[in-house]
């Protein structure tokens, strides 16, 4: 397989602090805009800064998938909320450190352990945490669902 890939994104500005992010290879277009804690910021639309946590979450499920099913964990779901913290080091802003809270449930306690290391092996792994400069932490819990 090769191991260089594009991933291409297109960007139209709309209006104001507006615009349509799309790729030629995705059905869907996203509508960005500034957040609103800033001049001008709009409410209830994408920021480039929810993108960003969204693709470090995003990436963590799919390397959570892809580790698991290699190592034949079997699991009934997994949830992750990301939280990224925006703050102004030297004086320019950049998301710090993104919080990674996932919660994966799993029917046989004795692998819970074993369950965890997966979840830890997943954040090293993550191809997004990697390329970004900002600090990944991770906050998992392992529950068993009882029958």
């Amino acid at each position: 397989m090769n191991q260089t890939h594009h991933y291409e994104v297109d960007l139209v500005w709309t209006s104001d602090r507006k615009g349509t992010i799309s790729s030629p290879v995705l059905n869907h277009s996203i509508e960005v805009a500034t957040p609103p804690e800033f001049t001008k910021g709009m409410p209830g639309i994408w920021s480039p800064e929810h993108l960003l946590v969204a693709a470090v979450n995003a990436c963590y499920m799919t390397t959570f998938l892809a580790i698991a099913e290699n190592s034949k964990l079997e699991y009934l779901s997994l949830d992750c909320k990301a939280i990224g913290l925006l703050e102004q080091p030297e004086g320019k802003y950049q998301i710090t450190t993104v919080l990674l809270k996932p919660v994966l449930v799993i029917t046989d306690e004795h692998q819970a352990e074993r369950a965890m290391r997966i979840l830890e092996k997943t954040e090293k792994a993550c191809l997004i945490s990697n390329s970004i400069k900002s600090d990944v932490k991770l906050d998992a819990i392992v529950k068993i669902a009882h029958a």
